[in-house]
Order: structure tokens, then C-alpha cells, then sequence
């Protein structure tokens, strides 16, 4: 049982929520992003998801792919990103890391120096957002045999029998998408996250985490009573983005609104 799993076994020993906030590595530069993730914990984040900066971010909207164009400007690569876990478990040895972002720089660096890295800086998960299911049986094994966990997309529009693939191979937690669209997009509908969460819960014992569209502690308490988990991102990279040239203020914004949406999910 890998950090993920021990999360969120608690949670659910405490009845709670899980509160997952995304930044991406190396944004605004490269020195600040382990205070960053430090910030995110203080604030009461339960896992972070970590975003590995790539020029062509196909899932998120304008804020993030800013995100990656100001951390890209400073040469951050996967293997920098690997290396802020490694700085960030010295001083934290138990929050969840999850590192997300796309295929190319895992197979530009081959998968298994990947893993092996990933697994000895404490990184706890992969999510690639392109990387199919279909793709598992090469993948999963590998991260598997390392303790990482393969966490996968489900979105609206998955069919019910590609749900069903998916959640055979997932692991640690499914990442649903709420909206149609790229990330930082509308408001989340609850209702009909309810609606699209019921069928996944027949097929999988995953924690089920909603993504996209959670802007405040008022969207994270909505989608949080009928989901394991809310995950918030373009919320947190707004913020870092507004700092761009005072990164020393990052922190406390962060804090500020990612825990107004902690004290929401436990009340």
C-alpha cells in the first residue's frame, strides 16, 4: 500500500474528503515550486499533483498552458521535476505526489529510467493524460513493479464499456473530468457529476475524484458531497500567475484559497 492508498484509507476512516490542489513544476521558476508544495500541504492538501511542463498541454485551457510557457522558459524538464520531489521529501515524508502531464518526456527519457527515478525522489502516482488504457499493459506493469500507480481520465463522454477498461487498470484514484472541454472551463455541476459518478461506482472500489470547474470552497463543498475528492488547479495557477513577479507573495495566496475550500469540504 503506496502513500495514496494510505491517504485515503484515513479519509475514510475520518469521513472526509480529499482535497488535491494542482501546480505546475517550475512555475515561475524553478527555485520556488517545493515552498509551493509545502504552502499546498499547510493549507491541508491531501495529495498534490505536480504538472510536468510540455509544450503542448492538450487537456488544460490558457492558464495552465501559460503555466508550462513561463516554467518552459526556465528549461524545466521532467527530470528537474523529479528532482523538487526528491527536495520536497526531505522535510515531507508522508503527503501523496502525483506526477501528471503527458507521454513524450516519459518516452524521451525511456520508461523504465523513468520509473526508477520517479520511485527513488517519492513520487507516488503517474497520471498521463494521452496515455490510453490500451497503453497499461506496457506501462502499468512498470510502474507497478515500483510501487507507482497508474491513475487514468474518465470523462462525460466515456462509454460505459471504456469506463469499464479504464477502472480494471486504474489505480490509487479516478480522475473524472467534469466538464466537456480543457481545464479552467465553466462551473461544475454537481448534479450531473452525481449522475455520471453512480455507473463508475458499480464497476470500481477506486476513490472517485472530480477535476475542472472547482473555483472555490462553495464548487469543492457542492461536488465533495457526491464525490471521494475534488481536485483544483487553474484556481491555484491563477494565483501563481498573478505573483509572477513577486513569487515570495505565492505562498499565502495559495494558502488563502486553498484553505477556504478545506474548511468548505469539512464542514
Amino acid at each position: 500500500m503506496n502513500r495514496i492508498d494510505q491517504r485515503f484509507a484515513a479519509l475514510r476512516e475520518q469521513g472526509r474528503r480529499a482535497l488535491i490542489p494542482y501546480i505546475t513544476a517550475g512555475d515561475p521558476a524553478p527555485e520556488h515550486t517545493v515552498g509551493y508544495m509545502h504552502a499546498l500541504v499547510r493549507a491541508g492538501a491531501d495529495v498534490i499533483e505536480l504538472g510536468v511542463p510540455f509544450s503542448d498541454p492538450m487537456a488544460d485551457g490558457p492558464v495552465i498552458q501559460k503555466a508550462c510557457e513561463r516554467a518552459l522558459r526556465h528549461g524545466v524538464r521532467l527530470s528537474d521535476l523529479i528532482e523538487m520531489v526528491r527536495e520536497f521529501r526531505r522535510d515531507d515524508a508522508e503527503t501523496p505526489v502525483v506526477l501528471m502531464g503527458y507521454l513524450n518526456p516519459v518516452e524521451r527519457m525511456g520508461l523504465e529510467a523513468f520509473a526508477d527515478a520517479a520511485r527513488d525522489a517519492g513520487i507516488d502516482g503517474v497520471l498521463l493524460v494521452d496515455m490510453p488504457p490500451e497503453e497499461a499493459d506496457l506501462m502499468g506493469p512498470v510502474l507497478k513493479e515500483r510501487g507507482l500507480a497508474s491513475i487514468f481520465l474518465v470523462a462525460p463522454t466515456t462509454s460505459r464499456a471504456r469506463a469499464a477498461t479504464i477502472c480494471a487498470h486504474g489505480e490509487g484514484y479516478l480522475y473524472y473530468v467534469s466538464l466537456k472541454g480543457v481545464t479552467g472551463g465553466a462551473g461544475v455541476d454537481a448534479a450531473d457529476v452525481a449522475q455520471h459518478l453512480a455507473p463508475l461506482r458499480e464497476m470500481t472500489e477506486l476513490p472517485l475524484c472530480v477535476g475542472f470547474g472547482i473555483r472555490d470552497g462553495a464548487s469543492a463543498a457542492e461536488v465533495g458531497r457526491v464525490a471521494d475528492g475534488v481536485i483544483v488547479g487553474s484556481a491555484l495557477v491563477s494565483r501563481i500567475a498573478e505573483n509572477a513577479e513577486h513569487p515570495e507573495a505565492v505562498p499565502g495566496e495559495l494558502e488563502a484559497v486553498l484553505g477556504e475550500m478545506r474548511q468548505a469540504l469539512d464542514a
